[in-house]
């Protein structure tokens, strides 16, 4: 997820702009190979289309039966997830130059151990999303998060790889297994939740999710609260915990200061604001931070500014995404 729509000149075709968490750059999305197909190779829709035609074009996920309960555990009004997309020097993959890749290997080595430290001090718990090669070259970083005994670790890509950009449904199957069992291994225990990296489901990627047997995907943006998917029609059994682009610290900042709004004061009145209408509502709030991004010091000061508000609400969860997953998931009357 960077769980961006980026938004500032990514270089991909129209019909992909929109949906792109983290993209920082032209450089941040490897070129294509001419023997693919194009990225997201599906039928537009057109004035020609018929309702059939239009139905499938939309269908593959969907918003299905709302999952909000009607009371959080311990009579708390709202759930709050704190998500991390440890993307780090693989937004530079097609770029892998020094100084690009220092931008990136920041959030190893100064922003993760920050956040893991404000963490501490709130003790509150957050959900990683780690490609698995941001893994192989910061093999430390799982130890300390895993060390807190409250953290999750969710899927993100083998190198943050573009799904729809693959073009290729075995090898983007292959790239999902491969980084479920990196996971595993690095982690001891199997990953139940992923987000695409930069947001990016190919036509064939809910299917692959859903045959992987993930509890839960935090990719999509169709609501305010979780939901079952529906995909061409039928309830999955999949949960979705939609994430924002309101919520994402990548719009605003960009990698180097470059975003739309680099003001970490009126960041935080945008966060604010959003968890406010949340605990109106009574349904969820999902924060998407980088670390590399948002770890820097005056943004991770914002950052420790919203959740001790948060706190002061009272009535509040904070929760891994599995736990929430987990609890909407359960019957109840």
């Amino acid at each position: 997820m960077e769980s961006s729509r980026k938004r500032h000149g990514c270089a991909v075709p129209l019909v992909l702009i929109g949906l792109l968490t983290g993209c920082s750059s032209p450089s941040a999305q490897p070129a294509q190979s001419s023997r693919q197909p194009p990225a997201a190779a599906v039928n537009p829709i057109t004035v020609d289309s018929t309702e059939e035609q239009i139905r499938q074009a939309v269908g593959t996920a969907r918003v299905g039966r709302k999952l909000t309960p009607k009371t959080w555990p311990n009579g708390a009004r709202v759930a709050v997830c704190l998500s991390f997309d440890v993307d780090n020097e693989l937004l530079q993959r097609a770029n892998p130059l020094p100084v690009p890749l220092s931008v990136g290997e920041y959030g190893a080595t100064t922003s993760v151990p920050r956040i893991l430290d404000l963490l501490d001090r709130h003790q509150v718990p957050a959900t990683f999303f780690i490609p698995a090669m941001g893994v192989m070259l910061h093999p430390e970083m799982v130890p300390a998060i895993l060390a807190r005994r409250r953290h999750e670790i969710g899927v993100h890509g083998w190198i943050h790889e573009f799904w729809p950009g693959i073009g290729d449904t075995a090898k983007e199957q292959r790239l999902l297994s491969q980084s479920i069992e990196y996971l595993t291994k690095a982690t001891g225990k199997r990953p139940v939740g992923v987000r695409a990296p930069s947001s990016g489901f190919s036509p064939q990627t809910f299917d692959l999710i859903r045959k992987a047997g993930f509890l839960y995907d935090s990719s999509l943006l169709a609501a305010d609260e979780p939901y079952e998917i529906v995909s061409n029609g039928q309830p999955s059994g999949v949960i979705e915990l939609p994430i924002s682009e309101v919520g994402n610290d990548y719009v605003y900042y960009g990698e180097t200061a470059n975003g739309s709004l680099p003001s970490p004061d009126a960041v935080f009145e945008i966060y604010k604001a959003e968890f406010d209408l949340a605990f109106q509502e009574r349904t969820m709030f999902i924060l998407t931070q980088h670390p590399h991004v948002g770890g820097r010091r005056s943004r991770i000061v914002q950052l420790d500014r919203l959740i001790t508000y948060i706190k002061s609400k009272g009535d509040v969860w904070f929760a891994t995404m599995e736990q929430v997953a987990n609890y909407v998931k359960q019957p109840r009357s």
